[in-house]
């Protein structure tokens, strides 16, 4: 057992968090990514990648379910932590490492899986057929490629849209390789599309979804002979009565484009727990090709009851962090990490109210260097650029004009004059929220990679955007 100890305790001294927010619990969340980084933990990007499920906050009846969804998919061993506020982040991460090295218990936890059986069962040789027709292309890998029912319904009413390491079932090993949607040493926050997460990495992580499956083939437009799909039978194919949905991940289908061809259509969403994505924000897209034709957004579980220090954001100190913590988002998104940690250190000293004059100079030197980057630059020029007349048909506010590159270093900018004490109390008009309900409408015509870039330079709070609010387009 001694061997057994030392191994586990030094796994556990790299363990891999997987933090879901609910809405009007950022600082929270934040607390817990500080800590994590405080003992060497860092943050997981899918369940796949985690040892603990830190939730911040108290999730709602829909992020219930995703968090149960997300919890079924990581391997063992593993822990589940609820933080309900800042005072319970420290206590909270404790408990989980002594649940990781709990040992009775993790063996406990295996068994009672609801994957668990024995070698050489009849699952077993359904998990290993279910492999076989994965291989050809005709199911999902995992244990779970024939999971049940409920599951499968529960896939499609949130528009899952996994990896398969992701959905085919947890790995029992140690973790199969870090998610690339983020890049590692830049923590990443929620899974990702784990249960929610779409897209791999463009900028250091983004991805642009992609056909899945048979999607290119419409089998309404296959001759075969006259025979029924019943009739045909597909031994060993894994179709499962050809539906058009195996494992809850839905096939793409035939759609005509604007000049008469026939695309691929592909329904994806990405959120609510999605690595640099707002919290509780869910965008349900149709993609024809690689392209967003259609797009519905909504703002789900936010917890307006909240504590009072999650909710103030009309103090300067936290209204300029929470600036840096948006800032922080697009610039891991595009794949600078390096800027993305400075933003996220000057994050943490205005929420510590430690160096504040420093933290002022940080913000300008970061700044500058936002300014000066020709590779940035490149990168996200032209991406969505709001003319006066864009910003006025949409209602948006009119620090989010000009192009994604503009508006990162507007949120900077923000944070600067606040620090320098130029500007008057935030919550006083000095900035308005983006309405979810024109999100769509943002990242409508674009690939799921630059939806992702729009989505984060839109400064996005999302107890200040119209709660609950659907808009489609």
């Amino acid at each position: 057992m001694g061997m057994t100890d030392a191994i586990a305790r030094s796994a556990v001294r790299h363990a891999h968090v997987l933090v879901v927010e609910v809405p009007g619990h950022w600082l929270t969340r934040v607390a817990v990514e500080r800590h994590v980084s405080a003992r060497c933990w860092r943050l997981a990007t899918s369940p796949a990648d985690a040892d603990v499920l830190a939730v911040c906050g108290t999730p709602g009846p829909e992020l219930t379910q995703l968090v149960t969804r997300l919890w079924v998919q990581m391997p063992g061993p593993r822990s589940r932590i609820q933080v309900g506020s800042l005072d319970a982040v420290v206590p909270a991460l404790a408990a989980a490492e002594d649940e990781l090295l709990d040992w009775a218990r993790q063996r406990a936890d295996s068994r009672d899986r609801p994957d668990a059986h024995p070698r050489g069962s009849r699952q077993d040789e359904t998990s290993t057929t279910n492999h076989a027709a994965a291989a050809s292309g005709h199911g999902e890998p995992g244990p779970h490629a024939g999971h049940d029912a409920a599951e499968s319904a529960f896939l499609r009413n949130h528009g899952q849209h996994l990896g398969h390491d992701q959905l085919g079932g947890m790995r029992h090993g140690r973790h199969a390789g870090h998610d690339p949607m983020s890049g590692k040493d830049v923590a990443g926050r929620g899974g990702t599309d784990p249960a929610t997460q779409t897209g791999h990495d463009m900028h250091g992580g983004l991805g642009h979804g992609g056909h899945t499956g048979d999607g290119a083939m419409e089998h309404g437009d296959m001759d075969h002979a006259g025979e029924s799909h019943a009739d045909m039978g597909h031994e060993g194919m894994g179709h499962g009565d050809m539906e058009m949905a195996p494992a809850g991940i839905p096939l793409a289908r035939g759609g005509e484009d604007r000049d008469g061809l026939e695309l691929d259509v592909l329904h994806v969403q990405l959120g609510p727990v999605l690595a640099y994505w707002p919290a509780g924000l869910v965008l349900r897209c149709t993609l024809q090709g690689d392209v967003i034709v259609d797009a519905e957004a909504r703002l789900i579980d936010a917890d307006v009851d909240s504590t009072a220090h999650d909710r103030v954001l009309f103090d300067q100190l936290r209204w300029a962090a929470r600036r840096c913590d948006n800032a922080l988002n697009l610039l891991a998104l595009a794949g600078w990490t390096d800027a993305a940690s400075r933003a996220r250190r000057i994050r943490d000293a205005l929420l510590s109210d430690a160096h504040v004059d420093r933290a002022a100079a940080d913000v300008d030197r970061l700044c500058r260097s936002v300014r000066r980057s020709w590779l940035l630059r490149w990168s996200l020029r032209r991406l969505r650029y709001l003319s006066d007349d864009d910003l006025d048909r949409h209602g948006l506010p009119a620090h989010l004009g000009g192009d994604t590159r503009d508006r990162v270093l507007s949120m900077l900018q923000q944070a600067g004059t606040i620090l320098a004490g130029t500007a008057g109390e935030p919550g006083t008009g000095h900035t308005s929220p983006t309405p979810v309900g024109r999100i769509p409408e943002l990242v409508r015509g674009l690939d799921l990679a630059a939806a992702r870039l729009v989505v984060a330079s839109l400064d996005l709070d999302a107890l200040s955007s119209a709660h609950g609010e659907v808009s489609r387009v």
